[in-house]
This record gives structure tokens, C-alpha cells and sequence, in this order.
């Protein structure tokens, strides 16, 4: 099984145990959140390699009504353990796999592949890796330790040379560089690239989401990259220990999401059904 799925299974166990999003109530009204409504999750098959998920034989629906179908028989196991999960109310909040299928399917936004991939040809230049501190501190070497590595895989695999900034000065990548990314972002489908944007936007960082993607480095250690100066700090002045873990986690999980749903919508294996 592939090890993003199994990193996503245990981040869903531990956010039972905080009971999450619990911690984050705050005083403004929102509408009811629904509570649990079905006892029994299924996945049914309708041939021709497609799968969709009931709920008490009812079939999942999208947003914009739409019967949420899927063609690879993993990922569809895997949205029907977000529903079954759910326990007296139903968090949707948590299930990012489901919400990045809503997504596919209905478009709410009517966007496309190029905008997708010009969408995140646009993070390299603001990229997290890419910005050092402008001072020669513990901080700085820190970052020349931990992210330096990263960008020399990441410019020897696509054969740039991208080089970072300090301080307040603007990293501004060549169009040579980006048309070598675009190349490589139009080899995945348009629901891979929007896995992958969901991994870019919680990481800050394409370059840490390319490299986790091609197993260079852990969904763990690609979340402690992107927050190395938060992390640096709250080392040096204290933490609130359960806030800062359920961020964590909850980065996690939505990384784990983000290419659990790449990884499965770039194979056409199914698994038999137990």
C-alpha cells in the first residue's frame, strides 16, 4: 500500500483522539452542523471500472448534485472510510479526499488545466524554501542545513537553477525555468494537478510538494520544512502544546490528502474487494 495512504489512515486516527474541529469553535453563529444521519457505508461498483459510495443505499451526491463517481476502486474505499469515520456529526471539514472529488466533478470555479498549472507556476516565485533570513544567525544556518538540499535535488532534477534570496528581496524565477515545470505539470491529469495544488497551498511551497510527491523526502519532514522558522521560534520561546500539535496534524492530513489523491489518480490498479 502506498505509504501516503497509510501516513493519512493514522492522521485521521489522531484527529479523533482531539476530536477535531472541536478545539476551534468560536462564538460567531454558523449553520448547524449536520449530524450523522446514516448507519451503513458501501462502495458499489457499476462496471466499466467505476465506483461510487451509499450511505444507507443512497447514493454520495456533490454540492452541485452530481453523483460523486470515481474510477479507481482505492480512492473510493478510501472517501467511503472519511464517511464511515464521521461519528455523531458529520465534519466535512476533515474529509479532504471527498472535498477534492466535489471539486473535480462540479468545477465549481469552471477553471481548466492551463489554469491550474499557470496557478502554480506562479508559487515558484514566492516559494517558502527560496527565502533565508537576512541575518547570519542560528535561524539562517538552519535553513542553509535543512532546505539547501532540497533545492539542489530539486534543480538537478529538472535541470535549473533556481537559486534563493534573503531578506526582503524578490525571488523571481526565468521563463526558461518555468516552461522546463510546465512541461512536467502538463505529464498529470487535471484532478492530479489539483491534488497538487491543494499540497502547495498548505505547504507554501511547489518545491517541497514536488519532492515529497516523488517520495525524496516524508510527508512529515515536508511539513517541518515549510514551517522551519515557526518551528525554530517556538522552540526558542515556548509552544502551546495542543495547539501546536492539531496544527501540525491537521497540516498532515491535508498533505496526506493531497497525494493519497495524486498517487490514486495516477494508477489504474484496482484492489479486490474483501
Amino acid at each position: 500500500m502506498n505509504r501516503s495512504i497509510v501516513h493519512y489512515q493514522s492522521v485521521l486516527s489522531t484527529l479523533k483522539i482531539y476530536n477535531y474541529p472541536l478545539f476551534f469553535q468560536s462564538t460567531r453563529k454558523y449553520p448547524a452542523t449536520p449530524k450523522r444521519f446514516y448507519r451503513k457505508v458501501d462502495v458499489i461498483s457499476n462496471g466499466n471500472n467505476s465506483y461510487e459510495i451509499t450511505l444507507d443505499k443512497k447514493k454520495v451526491k456533490t454540492p452541485g448534485g452530481n453523483v460523486l463517481k470515481l474510477y479507481n476502486e482505492t480512492l473510493a474505499f478510501a472517501i467511503a472510510t472519511e464517511w464511515d469515520a464521521q461519528k455523531d456529526i458529520i465534519q466535512r471539514s476533515s474529509m479532504h479526499l471527498t472535498a477534492l472529488c466535489n471539486t473535480v466533478i462540479d468545477n465549481p470555479n469552471k477553471t481548466d488545466k492551463h489554469s491550474l498549472i499557470t496557478n502554480l507556476l506562479n508559487f515558484l516565485d514566492t516559494d517558502t524554501v527560496l527565502y533565508y533570513s537576512d541575518e547570519d544567525n542560528e535561524l539562517y544556518k538552519l535553513q542553509l542545513k535543512e532546505w539547501m538540499p532540497i533545492l539542489d535535488w530539486f534543480n538537478e532534477k529538472f535541470q535549473t537553477n533556481i537559486n534563493p534570496v534573503r531578506g526582503i528581496s524578490f525571488s523571481c524565477c526565468s521563463e526558461d525555468v518555468k516552461q522546463i515545470f510546465e512541461h512536467y505539470l502538463n505529464s498529470y491529469s487535471f484532478p492530479c494537478l489539483h491534488g497538487l495544488t491543494l499540497a502547495v497551498e498548505n505547504l507554501k511551497s511547489i518545491i517541497l510538494s514536488v519532492c515529497c510527491l516523488n517520495q525524496k523526502i516524508s510527508i512529515e519532514k515536508a511539513v517541518l520544512l515549510s514551517r522551519l522558522e515557526e518551528e525554530y521560534q517556538t522552540e526558542n520561546w515556548g509552544r502551546i502544546e495542543w495547539s501546536h500539535d492539531l496544527n501540525l496534524v491537521d497540516l498532515q492530513s491535508r498533505v496526506s490528502a493531497a497525494l493519497t489523491f495524486i498517487h490514486l489518480n495516477s494508477e489504474f490498479n484496482v484492489v479486490k474487494t474483501m
